[in-house]
């Protein structure tokens, strides 16, 4: 590094000859190294120098300031392709894999048009010469896809985007349009599960998502407001989001990912284009997206989504427990140093859950080894387990740790399949059931699961109605239904409780 020495002392004349020599000798022997050596010189001496006049301190401040001009490298406006000989880092080549899994998925539905009352006349239609005909209207909804298994067809997306839809088209990323079949949606998880006819399809490879972390990148492909195959990017802001009211099961990856209307149904992927999630809602309090937005982590989408494909629904087992968070309050009430985990609220008589020895007041804090951060948490991961399945519950009573086994109970054991009582039933579990209600027990018919677009779906029926007349008669048990069906040569009218409200389904 270049110095001067005398500067503080002597004449001016010797001081200025001084400065004029050391300014060649910088200017000769330019170096980046010196930058700081001259702004320290600048601010600290050269223009605090009272031997120096001020002719010589201006002259000096404009070549430092020229020189520093000259000899600094110029700001790059565009990063250059590669840094050392190694090429920056870009999605490009994973994106040009993944892009072309990815669809833009559009439904039309048609709704029936609201008219005047005297137009529902019939003498005041005949009068005025009015066609008889409902009029019905269009509704259009647009979301986003991916494809999960190629040969078969496969396509994932959200019930939601589909729901109640009478055409569904889906657009790939080339330009194709195609036809698609609704094989089954599950409203609780927001999952539907689409197929479509094509030989050249690409499907994007499913991660596991229990391996994600905060911080993991992850990058959202979806067509927000119809702008197809939008890429946006971001990080996993957390895991695990519950307690939203968004779906009845919630195990939500939260992302900063632009997520906007348009995206539902879209995948969410990691940076080997692996699917991590199917993007689902955004919580936006003005409207736009705020950086909140939120995903259905894969494993749960797998589980789902197979159990679609083999059944035309989701077939949930029976646990038998009532859950509720573990509060501070409950934990200070029950005397324990505990702040994560599901507090049992209630157990049902003869249910898996009692017979694995649960009793109120029980804490679960892990299922098969996985902690359990809330009764959310809980809930998803055992609603989610399919009949038969065996889990091991490690739980806190009166302040011991404990380990029980509980076997997932088939809640449609007993329910027979709906085309032995009557072809109008084909396609559904039905089944015998206890209505409680004002402390009085009733025995009614329950409709299970059931096939969309079959003829048990077509009469109207859904699962979880209670089937309490049918061809107006009063009906208590499958033999009641049957003689009923049998009798009438099939399902013209009946009587359903569904959600508490009762509902008059009639065929015409």
């Amino acid at each position: 590094m270049l110095t001067i020495n005398g500067m503080q002392s002597g004449n001016s004349s010797r001081i200025n000859g001084s400065l004029v020599a050391w300014i060649d000798a910088l200017m000769e022997n330019n170096n980046r190294r010196h930058h700081w050596t001259l702004m320290s010189l600048l601010q600290h001496r050269v223009l605090a120098a009272s031997a120096f006049t001020p002719k010589v301190r201006t002259l000096c401040a404009t070549l430092l300031a020229t020189w520093l001009a000259l000899t600094t490298p110029l700001a790059l406006a565009v990063l250059p392709a590669a840094v050392d000989g190694d090429p920056l880092p870009s999605l490009a080549p994973m994106l040009a894999k993944t892009v072309p899994g990815v669809v833009n998925v559009s439904t039309v539905t048609e709704i029936a048009a609201t008219e005047h009352p005297l137009l529902r006349d019939p003498f005041f239609r005949r009068f005025f010469d009015i066609p008889g005909h409902q009029r019905n209207r269009e509704s259009q909804s647009l979301g986003s896809g991916v494809v999960i298994d190629a040969e078969r067809g496969i396509i994932l997306t959200n019930h939601h985007v589909v729901r109640a839809a009478d055409t569904i088209r889906v657009t790939f990323d080339d330009g194709r349009r195609l036809d698609a079949k609704l094989v089954g949606s599950d409203p609780e998880t927001d999952i539907a599960v689409l197929r479509v006819d094509s030989d050249d399809l690409t499907a994007v490879p499913l991660a596991d998502s229990d391996a994600l972390q905060v911080g993991d990148f992850v990058v959202a492909i979806g067509s927000p407001f119809g702008l197809a195959h939008t890429v946006t990017s971001g990080i996993v802001s957390a895991l695990g989001r519950t307690g939203l009211g968004i779906e009845g099961y919630e195990s939500f990856i939260q992302t900063d990912a632009s997520i906007n209307p348009g995206n539902s149904g879209g995948p969410l992927v990691n940076l080997r284009g692996e699917l991590v999630g199917i993007n689902t809602a955004i919580l936006a309090p003005g409207g736009g997206n705020v950086g909140i937005g939120f995903a259905i982590p894969t494993n749960m989408v797998k589980t789902v989504a197979s159990q679609i494909l083999e059944h035309g629904s989701v077939r949930r087992g029976l646990f038998g427990a009532g859950v509720q968070d573990l509060t501070p309050e409950i934990a200070s009430a029950l005397d324990i140093e505990l702040f994560r985990g599901a507090v049992i609220a209630t157990v049902q008589p003869d249910s898996p859950a009692a017979e694995a020895g649960l009793k109120p007041g029980d804490i679960v804090t892990s299922v098969d080894g996985r902690l359990i951060a809330s009764a959310g948490d809980l809930r998803s991961r055992v609603g989610l387990l399919r009949p038969g399945t065996e889990i091991e519950l490690e739980i806190l009573r009166n302040g011991k740790r404990r380990r029980l086994q509980a076997v997932i109970e088939d809640p449609y054991a007993d329910f027979v399949h709906g085309e032995t009582l009557s072809p109008a039933l084909e396609g559904a579990l039905i089944g015998e059931a206890i209505r409680r209600s004002n402390r009085t027990r009733t025995g009614v018919v329950m409709v299970g699961p059931l096939r969309p677009g079959s003829p048990a779906w077509q009469n109207g029926l859904r699962e979880g109605d209670l089937i309490v007349q049918a061809n107006r008669r009063a009906i208590a048990r499958l033999d009641d239904l049957a003689q009923a069906l049998q009798s009438a040569g099939g399902l013209y009218s009946a009587q359903v409780l569904r959600d508490d409200q009762l509902l008059l389904l009639s065929r015409r």
